[in-house]
Order: structure tokens, then sequence, then C-alpha cells
């Protein structure tokens, strides 16, 4: 996968990928990750990337030309390029839109700063909106950081153990049961029995009951959706049952 970041501050997206799993994931070629500067493509001397907005109000706005040309200098025409703004306007970023993502071959970000970005950059030059939550903060590179850490550590091969991404918290829309490790017992807290008891099966039983405890206790959103799902299985499961039976009965 090529990740391009677009914004004005470079070193903020070069320091945060030079560690743990994105930094790993670019020094195995999973992964590159560059930044495009758009003062890099403007023509006066001050390096101009806002102005005004048209009709008065308070605040700067980002000029359509140097993001464009930012932009448009990553060959996103040829690549097939998702070109992601980055605003509190966009598309709630999710687990499921990370795994979207992650079946992608080139990624652009774009991060605004100021007021926003002039329009026609939202109109013509995104592919995406996104957004990582219902709050402002002051430019879009920490959002673009949290999306791209989300995305590049479900490329194949980049956590090594591909079976542990099935168990993290959103993967089928439950939240990661409760993790304990040594010492057994500490500060008169012990670790749960079945844990100890070697018994496959009823720690898979135990886990998925304490996912959908915990689900439904501090994310009811998810497990309306999670029940409704296992409920249509279920339904389904028990027609298929139905039907074995009866071609029995008629052989």
């Amino acid at each position: 996968m090529k990740i391009d970041v677009v914004t004005i501050f470079p070193e903020m997206i070069r320091g945060a990928v030079g560690y743990s799993i994105v930094a790993r994931a670019q020094a195995e070629n999973y992964v590159t990750v560059d930044t495009v500067d758009p003062r890099d493509f403007t023509a006066d001397k001050r390096r101009t990337i806002d102005d005004t907005p048209y009709g008065g109000g308070a605040g700067m706005v980002m000029k359509p030309e140097p993001v464009f040309d930012a932009v448009e200098s990553l060959d996103v025409a040829n690549t097939g390029a998702r070109v992601i703004l980055m605003t509190p306007q966009g598309r709630r970023f999710t687990q499921q839109v990370a795994v979207e993502l992650a079946a992608e071959q080139h990624l652009v970000f774009v991060c605004g700063h100021y007021e926003g970005f002039d329009e026609r950059i939202r109109l013509h030059l995104a592919t995406d909106e996104m957004s990582v939550g219902d709050y402002v903060v002051t430019g879009g590179e920490l959002p673009a950081l949290m999306i791209i850490d989300a995305v590049v550590r479900l490329l194949p091969g980049v956590l090594g153990n591909e079976g542990s991404l099935g168990d993290e918290s959103f993967e089928r829309d439950l939240l990661e049961y409760p993790q304990f490790t040594r010492p057994a017992a500490y500060r008169g807290w012990s670790v749960p029995d079945v844990l100890l008891s070697g018994h496959h099966g009823e720690i898979a039983k135990w886990r998925l009951e304490q996912q959908e405890q915990r689900t439904r206790d501090r994310r009811p959103d998810l497990w309306e959706r999670y029940a409704e799902n296992k409920r249509h299985r279920e339904e389904q499961e028990a027609a298929l049952k139905a039907r074995k039976r009866r071609a029995s009965r008629t052989d």
C-alpha cells in the first residue's frame, strides 16, 4: 500500500509514523508513508495557502490551487487513489471502514487547518470525506494518523499473528473480552478460574459471554446490531435444520 498525506506540517506525520507497527510495516515494505506540503505548490514569496472567505466571516480558508496541485502531483488519476478529506463533516470512521480502506492500493489524506477548505476541493478533488468523531481539533493530521494506524495494522503480514485481529474490539460488532496475564493472583485479585483450566471450549464460551456482556453494558448501539444479526443467523440455522429434517423424512 502507498499512503500520502497532504499537510502543511509534514514533520508531524513523519515523526508519528517512525514508531511502532507503522514503522515496522514500512521497514518490511508492506506500506510506504510519504508527505506532500501544499506550500511547495505556491507561487508567492510568503507561500500562501489560505485566504479570507468570500462573503465575510471569521478565520481563513485553505485555497484550492496549492491543494489541487499537491494532490495531482501524486498521479492520483492513474493510481485510482482514494483522496480522503479529513473533516468533522465527513463519514464516521469505524473498524469496518478501516477494513474497507485496507483493501486499497493508494490512499491520500488531505489535512486541513483554519476554517476549512475551499468548497471546490470537497466537490471536485476529494473522493471521500472522513471524521474520527463529533469534535473539532486544530488540524487534520492527528485524525489522519489515527486512520493510518488502524488501516496499516490490518494489512496482511503486518501484525505477524493474523488470528489476533479476529478477537479485537468491534469485530463482529462486539467489544473485546477481558485479558489477564501472570501473576495469577495480585493484591488479592485473582484471574478467573476458567482461564487457568486449560479447557479451550469453556474458555471460548466464557470469552464470548464476556464480550456480549461488555457490549450490552457499554455500547448499546453495537449490541442492538449484534443481537439483530445473531437472531438472523439463528433463524437461518433453524430453517436449514428444518429443511434437512424434511428431506430425511422424504428419503
